[in-house]
């Protein structure tokens, strides 16, 4: 392929839904109306087989060609792998600090591109059905074109100035698609805190990437990531500020990703249309996080305690997350929790490389894998929830509906499937990821100098898995399960998903089922992905047989317990809630953290911000205004003088004459 054909593809993959988000929004209000998906549709199609020949195509043949010179399309296969370089143009040269508008791919990028692109493709055919009747659809559909736009331009960034321009570019899309209802007022107050939450991770990553600046003298990743002996000099030369910069990065990454203490946002953002909720969570915003700090390996190599870290906080919001599933009602709630249980689990697997070098890249893979995985079911399981909460007439407390698997055909089958592939049932593409963390957290917990750190965690990470099959067949059996049973809401005959929500479903079925095992046990994926900057091609994969025994144990011993609890014997789980109360309680209450949250940060905030108001309107307010009174108190006496009357104009004038007639004459 040519070099300008090359860069034409690379350009296209966010060019193409801007596009649609300007037309869509000009055109859908008066123009395009219902038809509005139809730009959105046209865009994302375009810029999922351009992904597809990057993946495919351009890359495997970079890897084989010699390195030409650069014009136009830069290609490179030096110690940072095989990349594409399209050149833009320079933003802004100031100083020392140079940006340029250019875009980058690399083995990491091609798969996350193919990845959000064929995702938010599906939600985007989905969301034509769901939203078919809502009165913002083209509101809705230039959003949601603006948003993949910003993740694949997050995605394809040279530098991190242009990563942290899209890196809140997302943020933004992502408060007006929460709270794209925002007549309701629990969708603008979700929308506002997912806004204002991610705010402080943000903080963490400017702070991180000003210092990178500082130390480096350079915010373009090859300059800076593509350099081990540059790194080690920084290291060297200031000791500890690559821990602090790739803390301050981690912070940014918790953030987007939702990790402890900072997931408090992803629940509540369920306000939004579902195949919102299915974008969000499968693959746009959630998955940046986990991108950067994959992305930044070559620091965090440098960083164990920076890494260690990483683990730990993944551990315990996967752990926090799961045992708050376990008695949420609400059927989009649980995914949720189960999202940000996920996400923890891939931040344990990346910070598995403090424990050995050698562990570096199997942890990044697995943790990356697991994000590919887990796009395809958790995207599926959303749209499925969405299909239920349609069919019942907006309902999605699983309390208030029941056996729908024969009113619901469609979605009961492909529901099923995501949630086997969450649970980790054995060849479903959830399985083999799962299994990849578990072997590197296995290997790390043998480490003779962190060996007692990761061994916890993999404890950790084992009940967690455990507690995801619990939950996940908690809600299917709890939806799909036990005497048929329907909302008022829902009418007599809910009605099943029209043909074009149902082909996503069937298609991410498909994708659920059998992608794990497609690139997974054949080392396709992390073959392709050791290509990439700051990873070792030449690691070898082996198949860990006894941690899929125990993986697979574990899934069917879940999946046992959610049946003998909510089919064979129902009333067991209201018999444990009585006899664990205080526990149930706070797995209800999710551990109170909202409520912590609004006592330690929120309330005193607003105490000091209602001083302030006061300290403003009484006592600087008053100084203002008894300044300005004082001009007005010293002309009482000239206004005594001036009142508009031309007879006491006269008069005055008069006196003055007669004044100064006899000043004069008693001067002579």
């Amino acid at each position: 392929m040519s070099e300008d054909l090359q860069q034409i593809v690379l350009w296209l993959i966010p060019a193409a839904p801007l596009v649609a988000a300007i037309v869509t929004a000009v055109l859908g209000p008066k123009l395009l109306r219902y038809k509005s998906h139809l730009p959105c549709w046209s865009a994302l199609a375009v810029s999922f087989v351009c992904s597809l020949i990057l993946l495919l195509k351009i890359l495997p043949s970079v890897e084989q060609a010699a390195p030409p010179e650069e014009v136009g399309v830069a290609i490179s296969q030096t110690a940072t792998g095989p990349q594409v370089i399209a050149s833009g143009f320079e933003w802004f040269n100031v100083g020392s600090l140079h940006a340029n508008i250019e875009l980058r791919a690399d083995s990491i990028t091609a798969i996350m591109l193919t990845m959000v692109t064929g995702v938010s493709l599906l939600v985007a055919m989905f969301g034509s059905g769901y939203m078919s009747h809502d009165p913002g659809y083209p509101r809705f559909f230039a959003a949601v074109s603006l948003f993949v736009f910003s993740m694949c331009m997050l995605v394809l960034s040279g530098s991190f100035i242009l990563l942290f321009v899209f890196w809140e570019a997302v943020g933004l899309c992502s408060y007006l698609l929460i709270g794209f209802w925002f007549q309701k007022p629990s969708a603008a107050a979700a929308a506002k805190k997912a806004f204002v939450v991610n705010r402080i991770g943000d903080f963490g990553l400017i702070m991180g990437i000003f210092l990178i600046w500082k130390h480096f003298g350079s915010l373009d990743f090859v300059t800076v990531l593509g350099n081990a002996a540059r790194i080690a000099e920084v290291d060297a030369q200031n000791p500890g500020v690559i821990q602090l910069i790739c803390f301050c990065l981690f912070l940014g990454a918790m953030g987007k990703s939702a990790q402890f203490p900072l997931q408090v946002w992803l629940p509540d953002a369920m306000e939004g249309p579902t195949p919102v909720s299915a974008l969000i969570h499968a693959a746009t915003m959630v998955t940046a996080g986990v991108y950067l700090v994959a992305r930044c390996t070559p620091l965090f190599v440098m960083a164990p305690h920076a890494q260690m870290a990483v683990s730990g906080i993944g551990a315990a919001t996967a752990a926090i997350a799961a045992l708050i599933a376990l008695t949420q009602t609400d059927l989009k709630r649980v995914l949720a929790y189960s999202t940000v249980s996920q996400l923890g689990f891939m931040f344990m697997a990346l910070g598995c490389g403090a424990a050995s070098a050698e562990l570096v890249t199997p942890a990044v893979t697995a943790g990356m894998f697991h994000l590919f995985t887990h796009a395809f079911f958790k995207a599926l399981l959303f749209l499925a929830a969405g299909s239920v909460m349609h069919a019942m007439g907006d309902v999605i407390d699983m309390r208030r509906f029941s056996g729908l698997k024969h009113a619901l055909p469609i979605t009961h089958w492909t529901f099923l499937v995501g949630a086997a592939a969450l649970a980790g049932v054995p060849l479903l593409a959830g399985f083999w990821s799962k299994d990849d963390i578990l072997a590197v957290l296995q290997e790390a917990s043998r480490s003779e100098t962190h060996g007692l750190y990761f061994g916890v965690i993999r404890v950790i990470a084992i009940g967690a898995a455990f507690l995801t099959a619990f939950y996940t067949f908690r809600a299917y059996f709890m939806t799909f399960w036990g005497p048929e049973k329907f909302p008022e809401e829902a009418g007599h005959h809910p009605h099943e998903v029209t043909p074009i929500m149902a082909w996503p479903l069937r298609t991410l079925a498909v994708c659920a089922a059998g992608i794990g095992l497609l690139v997974g046990p054949t080392h396709l994926f992390g073959d392709y992905l050791q290509k990439t900057m700051g990873l070792t091609p030449e690691h070898e994969h082996h198949l860990h047989w006894g941690v899929m025994l125990m993986s697979s144990i574990i899934a069917v011993a879940g999946i046992g317990f959610a049946w003998m609890f909510y089919v064979a014997s129902p009333t067991i789980p209201a018999a444990i809630a009585r006899t664990m109360k205080p526990f149930y309680v706070i797995s209800q209450g999710k551990f109170f953290l909202d409520e912590i949250f609004m006592g330690l940060i929120v309330f005193p905030l607003l105490g000091i911000a209602k001083l302030a108001t006061l300290v403003d309107k009484y006592f600087i307010d008053g100084i203002v205004d008894t300044v300005g009174k004082v001009p007005k108190a010293l002309s009482i006496i000239p206004r005594q003088l001036h009142g508009g009357v031309v007879s006491s104009y006269a008069s005055v004038m008069w006196v003055g004459v007669v004044t100064a007639v006899v000043l004069v004459l008693t001067m002579f």
